[in-house]
């Protein structure tokens, strides 16, 4: 485990907006697809004119990005703390999206998902699903909560070092749907939560970076 010049985790407010991208639908974390929502949303944000970075938290996220920290080579007590200096201070207008790690509520991995939720103090974060998914893969026995409960949750969690956090959006990996299924379902989320759903490669992450870009001209105004 690493813990060489990692503290613990201070949590003093930070300038800059952090989106805990797209890392944490309840689903298993494996395969989901996190990793590609938030590097499609980091394209897409600079596409759009913003200032945006893609903060690694995984070994392959680093060999893409060139930098971050292994999130599961550090140890408990310092997640947090490593998450601070992966979202360091910078830009009002500036948005780091952070890869998600886990879940947080699967068995073995919500550790270093609530770890990273905490120190990396996000302003907006994305729920990645699969909704062919009934439960946590090997982990049977633990079925996945309801998408609207996970928002609630993960709201309740972030909302210890960031009160101001909130949903901008679900993305999903609809592999499994059909072009008319995957319409129709991703109107009924959209419908139920009011936040945007989108799936990174099918018609892209336009509306939920719109909707970041939203928060920040609010903070703005």
């Amino acid at each position: 485990m690493w813990t060489s010049g990692i503290p613990t985790c201070r949590s003093p407010p930070r300038p800059g907006a952090s989106d805990l991208a797209c890392a944490w639908r309840p689903s298993a974390p494996i395969a989901l697809g996190k990793k590609y929502t938030a590097l499609a949303l980091t394209r897409t944000l600079t596409e759009l004119g913003a200032k945006a970075t893609f903060r690694a938290t995984g070994q392959t996220g680093i060999l893409i990005a060139g930098e971050g920290i292994a999130m599961d080579a550090v140890a408990a007590d310092f997640i947090a703390g490593a998450a601070e200096i992966l979202s360091p201070d910078n830009a009002p207008d500036h948005w780091d999206v952070i890869e998600g790690q886990g879940a947080l509520f699967h068995p073995a991995y919500a550790g270093v998902t609530l770890g990273l939720l905490h120190g990396s103090q996000p302003d907006a974060f994305v729920l990645c699903h699969d909704p062919a998914r009934t439960s946590h893969e090997f982990f049977p026995d633990f079925p996945l909560p309801s998408l609207s409960d996970a928002v609630a949750q993960y709201l309740k969690a972030a909302r210890v070092t960031n009160r101001a956090v909130r949903c901008v959006g679900i993305s999903i990996n609809s592999s499994s749907l059909s072009d008319r299924a995957w319409a129709a379902y991703a109107a009924a989320v959209s419908s139920e939560l009011h936040v945007p759903v989108c799936d990174p490669l099918r018609g892209g992450m336009g509306a939920i970076a719109e909707a970041l870009l939203g928060l920040s001209a609010g903070r703005a105004s």
